[in-house]
C-alpha cells in the first residue's frame, strides 16, 4: 500500500510515453486501432476465461472439493480484466499476462504465498 501513490503516478506517465511513441512510430490511427483491438480481445478473453473458471468452481463444489485453485484463477482474471480496461499498452500486457492460463500459472503460486503470509500475519479479516 505504501507504493500505491508512486504506482498511480508512474504507470500513467509510462502509458502516455508508450502511446506517444507508438503514435509517432506507427501513426495515430493504427495506435487507436490497437487500443480498441486489445480492449475487444481482452473483454472476449476475460469473459471466456471467467465463465470457464466459474464452471470449474461449480463442478468442484458439487463434488465436495474446495475450489481454491478456481478462486485464485478468478482473482487473476478479475485483475487482468481491470488492467485491460485501462487504456495503454503496458497495462494491456499485464492484463493479458494475468488472463492467459499458461502465464497465469506462474502468478498463482506468488498470489497464494502472499495470501498465506497475510493470513499468518493476521492482516486479512474474514467477515461472516
Amino acid at each position: 500500500m505504501r507504493y500505491l501513490l508512486l504506482i498511480l503516478i508512474i504507470v500513467p506517465a509510462l502509458e502516455i510515453c508508450t502511446l506517444l511513441l507508438s503514435g509517432r512510430t506507427i501513426g495515430f490511427f493504427p495506435t487507436i486501432f490497437l487500443i480498441i483491438a486489445t480492449g475487444i480481445a481482452g473483454a472476449y478473453l476475460a469473459k471466456k476465461q471467467g465463465m470457464e473458471t466459474i464452471r470449474n468452481a461449480q463442478f468442484q463444489m458439487r463434488t465436495g472439493q474446495i475450489p481454491g485453485e478456481a478462486l485464485l484463477d478468478g482473482i487473476c482474471i478479475l485483475a487482468g480484466a481491470c488492467f485491460l480496461l485501462t487504456p495503454g499498452f503496458i497495462t494491456d500486457a499485464i492484463g493479458f499476462f494475468l488472463l492467459l492460463p499458461p502465464t497465469r500459472k506462474m502468478i498463482k503460486p506468488l498470489l497464494l504465498k502472499l495470501i498465506r503470509n497475510r493470513m499468518i500475519d493476521k492482516n486479512i479479516t474474514i467477515i461472516r
